[in-house]
C-alpha cells in the first residue's frame, strides 16, 4: 500500500496551543496503518487565547468578532502546518491533505426551547488551503450531529484503530475537558463506547489564572501544597452533569470562565493551593465514578491509558492511581505515543477516512442514528 503523508490539526478546549501533527498513513479503514512523523505544538499568544474566551462566552461574545476570528484562527492553523513540515524536512507539495478539527466556540449537544442540537468550530479552512495549497478536511462534527449524534468524541474511531488489544482498555483524555473511550478486549467497532465525564484541565487552568495569572498549574504543584475542600468537593460532585447517563458531552458552555468566577466569588475563604486542590480532585473524581457507574457494570476495566496535558499534572495522577485501584493506570508515553500528539494524529486519520469515503463516527460514543461520512472537504488545486 502506498503511503501518503497527512497533517493533523488540532486545538482544544484548554487552549493550550495548535498541534499539529505529521502523519505517514498507509490504507484506510481496519487496514489503517499510522506512523507519526513529526509533531509540533505551536503556542496560542495570550491575545489570541483572550479572543477565543471571549468569544466563547455568551456575555461577551458577538458576531464581529467571531466573523473576524474564523479567518486569523484559519491563519494561526495554517502557520502549524507549515512549521511541522518544515520541522521533519518534508516540502508542503508532498502533503496529500490535511484534517483540522478547528476552534470549538460553542457545543450544544441537545436541543433546548430555543435552541437545536449544534456545533460551531471555526477556522477557516479556505484560508489553510489557500495559505498552505492543500486540500483540507474540516468540520468533522456536524453530519454526525445531522444523523442525530451529539457531534462528539470523534477520537473513539482512531483509538479503536490504533489501541485495540487483548486488554479491557479505557483510553482517557483530559484536556480542558475529560472524556473516555472503552475499547473491549478482541472487541469490534460496534462493541466500542465514548463519552465526556466532565471537567479535564479547565477548571484548574481557569483557576489559577485568575488566581496567580499563570496559564496552567505546571506538574500539578499548587494543587499539590493545598488541602481539598470536602464540602465544595461534593457540591461539585453534585452538578447534574456528572451523574446524567451517556452519551453526553460538555464544553466550556458549562465549565468554563462563568463556573469558574461564581467558583471563586463563593469561595474566598479558600486558599488557591486548598482551591487548586479541590478541583483537581473533582476532575478525578468525576472520571472514577463514571467509570464505577457507567463502565464497570459492563466491561471489567483492567487498563487505563491517560492522554492529554492532565497525564503531565502529577499532583491529579497521583489522584486517579488512588481512586481506580482495580486498574493499571498508565499514560500515552508508557506504551510508545506522546500524549501531546494524540489528538492530532487522530484528525490526520479521520481525514484519510473521508478522503476515501469512508464512515468514521462510532455510534456507542455519539448515540448517531447511522454510521456517516464526517467532514466537509475544501479543494485546493496546485499552482502550476
Amino acid at each position: 500500500m502506498d503511503k501518503r503523508y497527512v497533517i493533523g490539526l488540532m486545538s482544544g478546549t484548554s487552549l493550550d496551543g495548535i498541534d499539529a501533527a505529521l502523519v505517514g498513513i498507509e490504507g484506510y479503514g481496519e487496514q489503517t496503518k499510522v506512523e507519526l512523523i513529526d509533531f509540533v505544538e505551536m503556542a496560542i499568544q495570550e491575545p489570541l487565547r483572550e479572543k477565543i474566551k471571549t468569544a466563547c462566552n455568551l456575555e461577551t461574545s458577538n458576531v464581529e468578532m467571531i466573523c473576524s476570528l474564523n479567518f486569523e484562527l484559519g491563519y494561526a492553523f495554517a502557520e502549524a502546518a507549515q512549521a511541522v513540515c518544515k520541522q521533519a524536512g518534508v516540502k508542503m507539495e508532498q502533503v496529500a491533505y490535511i484534517g483540522s478539527h478547528g476552534q470549538t466556540i460553542y457545543h450544544i449537544p441537545m436541543a433546548m426551547q430555543h435552541t437545536l442540537c449544534s456545533t460551531l468550530q471555526i477556522g477557516e479552512p479556505a484560508v489553510i488551503a489557500y495559505e498552505t495549497q492543500t486540500p483540507v478536511v474540516s468540520n468533522f462534527r456536524v453530519m454526525d450531529m445531522a444523523a442525530g449524534g451529539q457531534g462528539a468524541p470523534l477520537v473513539p474511531y482512531t483509538e479503536f484503530l490504533i489501541y485495540r488489544s487483548n486488554k479491557n482498555r479505557c483510553l482517557q483524555n483530559i484536556g480542558g475537558i475529560g472524556n473516555v473511550t472503552v475499547i473491549p478486549k478482541h472487541t469490534k467497532l460496534e462493541d466500542v463506547f465514548a463519552f465526556d465525564t466532565g471537567p479535564g484541565n479547565m477548571i484548574i487552568n481557569e483557576v489559577v489564572q485568575s488566581l496567580v495569572g499563570i496559564p496552567f498549574d505546571k506538574d500539578g504543584m499548587i494543587a499539590g501544597k493545598g488541602c481539598i475542600n470536602e464540602t465544595l468537593l461534593r457540591n461539585l460532585m453534585a452538578i447534574s452533569y456528572i451523574m446524567q447517563v451517556p452519551p453526553k458531552t460538555t464544553g466550556r458552555e458549562l465549565f468554563g470562565k462563568q463556573f469558574v468566577t461564581k467558583l471563586i466569588q463563593e469561595n474566598r475563604q479558600l486558599s488557591v493551593e486548598d482551591l487548586a486542590a479541590t478541583v483537581t480532585m473533582y476532575t478525578a473524581q468525576s472520571i472514577a465514578y463514571n467509570y464505577e457507574t457507567f463502565i464497570a457494570p459492563k466491561v471489567a476495566i483492567e487498563e487505563v491509558i491517560i492522554g492529554g496535558g492532565g497525564s503531565y499534572n502529577q499532583t491529579l495522577m497521583t489522584m486517579l492511581r488512588k481512586l481506580l485501584p482495580y486498574a493499571k493506570v498508565m499514560t500515552q508515553e508508557d506504551i510508545g505515543y506522546t500524549s501531546a500528539s494524540k489528538e492530532a494524529i487522530a484528525f490526520a486519520v479521520l481525514a484519510n477516512e473521508t478522503m476515501h469515503g469512508m464512515a468514521s463516527n462510532v455510534l456507542g460514543a455519539t448515540g448517531a442514528k447511522e454510521r456517516v461520512v464526517l467532514g466537509n472537504i475544501t479543494p485546493f488545486t496546485r499552482k502550476s
